[in-house]
């Protein structure tokens, strides 16, 4: 049994819960216990012991191993709920947050969650989730020098914006000149994000989208 830390921190459980919660693939043991600079032994052991302590409570979510490493899922029984949760999201109007993200995407793709949170000036991991989850935005290989994911709008997307391609998408140079030249972490950034979002909006004006702001399916 892996014991609890002795100085009233927050413990190697709690630690590996806490990276598990933002993980979006699952993460290796001999990964996780590099990152918490602890024996890979007792990593897989405590890994074991959340499994089973969830399983014995009848947590509604699971820890499993799948594919080499561990990640949170749903469990089984809960499926029916999650599924009504999901399809009734669907039929919900994205959000301004979901809006500027989605066209972010648009201009820059392929690009990583981290570029698109640059340029946006907050975290947008969950809204792009979102994205992909209802179709709009997906997975587009790796990015060589740090292998994060590059993401990319799909033909889903072109289809509710009225496009028949990406080059059916509005200049962005009257809306901000020279966008390429400007760091996304400045305040230029988050005029970037306003054009970005603004051209798409026109995007869907000029295919009778507008009224519903690129409603889901």
């Amino acid at each position: 049994m892996v014991e609890e830390e002795p100085d009233g921190g927050p413990g190697l459980k709690a630690e590996l819960e806490a990276i598990l919660m933002v993980v979006d693939e699952p993460a290796g043991e001999a990964h996780l216990a590099s990152v918490l600079e602890r024996p890979r032994a007792e990593v897989a052991a405590a890994l074991r012991e959340l499994s089973g302590e969830y399983t014995a409570q009848g947590r509604g979510f699971d820890l499993r191993l799948v594919a080499g490493g561990w990640r949170f899922y749903s469990r089984a029984e809960c499926a029916p709920a999650v599924e009504r949760f999901v399809l009734d999201g669907q039929q919900a109007r994205l959000t301004q947050a979901a809006l500027e993200t989605l066209a972010v995407v648009a201009y820059r793709q392929p690009v990583s969650r981290s570029r698109v949170s640059a340029v946006r000036g907050v975290n947008c991991d969950g809204v792009m989730r979102t994205l992909v989850q209802r179709g709009l935005v997906e997975e587009a290989g790796s990015e060589p020098e740090t292998g994060a994911i590059l993401y990319r709008t799909t033909n889903y997307f072109l289809e509710r914006m009225g496009l028949r391609g990406l080059d059916g998408l509005p200049e962005l140079a009257p809306f901000l000149p020279e966008v390429d030249d400007v760091e996304a972490e400045s305040l230029e950034g988050t005029m970037i994000a306003e054009a970005v979002a603004a051209a798409a909006v026109q995007a869907a004006g000029g295919s009778g989208e507008a009224d519903r702001a690129a409603p889901d399916r």
